[in-house]
């Protein structure tokens, strides 16, 4: 007797509509920080290639913790969290293949809506700090992008050039998390913060901490529904 392997959600057309709506409005306001650096030039400050760097290493930090939250604490059933964010990573982990069934707005929309946030903040920012944020929503706009590609076997051909100089996360590092019991290389926007986030321990730390101060236990969750959901707001 066969398994059905767990599904991502179907969206509504509400939802499309507010994904495709971020992606568009992320797309714009990273050409026009492109366009004023063209137009008006860059100040080549001594923070720059700093500001730059945190946002991009931040982003990536962030990815990990987004990921390893949604891996670890809760369930997909829980209110607000449990659909739009735990279940994904849940359904990815029983079905990693059903990343690539995911379409572009469907597998980009939702970073896209949050990545808005750092590049709109970045217009009414001092220059240190616009450098940062707009690293940091750059480097997280193309995260679930780079997580895609870095299940395919064939990516294009930018993209595997990319993945060997690590530049972006790349198939083989990224299936180090694959593998039973899934709890390191959490970083998915580059993984270039997993080797030293394994090294000293980070995310275990972490659950040691919150075990110690709710008493709930890490992975404590009875794992996805196996049945696909449907629908979609």
């Amino acid at each position: 007797m066969s398994v059905s392997l767990p599904k991502h959600d179907v969206m509504g057309r509400g939802t499309r509509a507010l994904e495709a709506g971020s992606l568009a409005l992320a797309g714009a306001l990273l050409l026009t920080h492109v366009l004023r650096a063209a137009v008006g030039g860059v100040e080549l400050a001594w923070w720059l290639p700093l500001a730059l760097a945190a946002g991009a290493v931040t982003a990536d930090l962030a990815s990990g913790l987004v990921h390893w939250f949604a891996d670890t604490w809760g369930s997909d059933s829980m209110p607000l969290l449990g659909r739009r964010l735990v279940r994904p990573f849940r359904v990815h982990h029983a079905n990693p293949e059903d990343l690539l069934e995911r379409d572009f707005v469907d597998c980009n929309g939702d970073v896209a809506l949050l990545a808005c946030l750092p590049l709109a903040g970045a217009f009414a920012a001092p220059p240190p700090l616009a450098a940062f944020l707009f690293a940091l929503g750059a480097v997280s706009l193309p995260t679930n992008q780079v997580h895609q590609w870095a299940h395919r076997t064939d990516p294009p051909r930018l993209v595997a050039w990319l993945q060997r100089r690590g530049a972006i996360l790349s198939h083989t590092a990224h299936a180090r998390h694959h593998r039973a019991p899934h709890t390191s290389h959490y970083c998915i926007a580059t993984g270039w913060c997993n080797r030293a986030l394994g090294a000293c321990g980070f995310f275990r730390g972490l659950e040691r901490g919150i075990t110690a101060l709710t008493g709930i236990e890490p992975r404590a969750h009875a794992g996805v529904r196996t049945a696909r959901a449907g629908g979609g707001a």
